[in-house]
């Protein structure tokens, strides 16, 4: 079964092509950028170019499969949105991932794990983790002061924020900061396989945009 991966719920712009089977998940191209400014000038190129390196065209694909954050709002609906759209014009299924489900297979620490993103302003989407890599809280946005108190005992942490709030969380941290198309296409593989109906491509935003309608006219007169 041929995926094309696609997470934009971090900095990390990534595009990847996996050959899914029952023996397990294998890249055969990717592309990967840290820019938490370029989700929308990168997200299609990067897709387009690791197809041309895998050998493959969009018409090939079986499936597609997009982190679904949580992650802030402008980046993570650059992918869900091309995500949605490459499902409607190819007519192929479409499955959501939990952006840190993934970053906790790519850990492989066999043990409990913490998860932290980077949530900005001062703040981080966070996810427990079971040793088997199961999800078992969250996904939450706290402060990192806040989280210890709300954590199950776990023995390691990885993302983004846990690297920025290591002193803060105070758990050792481990070399899996962003979601590889491995990793995400691993963390759908049992619905894939199985060509389960994918449930409904719903970003996990956890707060409210900062952009609001105005509820009435401003008075510009005394």
């Amino acid at each position: 079964m041929l995926v094309l991966a696609l997470d934009t719920a971090t900095p990390a712009v990534t595009a990847g092509v996996v050959d899914l089977t029952e023996d397990g998940a294998r890249l055969l191209a990717q592309r990967v950028t840290v820019n938490a400014k370029a989700h929308g000038e990168l997200l299609t190129p990067h897709l387009a170019e690791a197809l041309a390196e895998a050998g493959h065209a969009l018409s090939d694909l079986d499936a597609v499969v997009c982190g679904s954050g949580p992650g802030p709002f402008t980046g993570l609906r650059v992918g869900l949105v091309t995500a949605a759209a490459l499902g409607q014009v190819l007519n192929r299924p479409v499955y959501p991932v939990p952006t840190p489900d993934a970053i906790a297979l790519d850990a492989r620490t066999g043990a409990p794990l913490l998860v932290a993103t980077d949530a900005r302003r001062k703040e981080v989407y966070w996810a427990a983790y079971d040793a088997a890599g199961r999800r078992t809280d969250g996904p939450h946005v706290d402060r990192p002061a806040d989280v210890p108190a709300k954590l199950p005992a776990v023995a390691h942490a990885a993302g983004e924020g846990a690297r920025i709030y290591a002193d803060v969380l105070g758990l050792p941290v481990v070399d899996a900061v962003y979601p590889s198309p491995t990793s995400l296409v691993a963390a759908a593989a049992e619905e894939l396989l199985a060509k389960a109906r994918p449930a409904a491509l719903t970003p996990l935003y956890l707060r409210r945009p900062d952009a609001v309608e105005p509820t009435g006219r401003k008075r510009v007169t005394r």
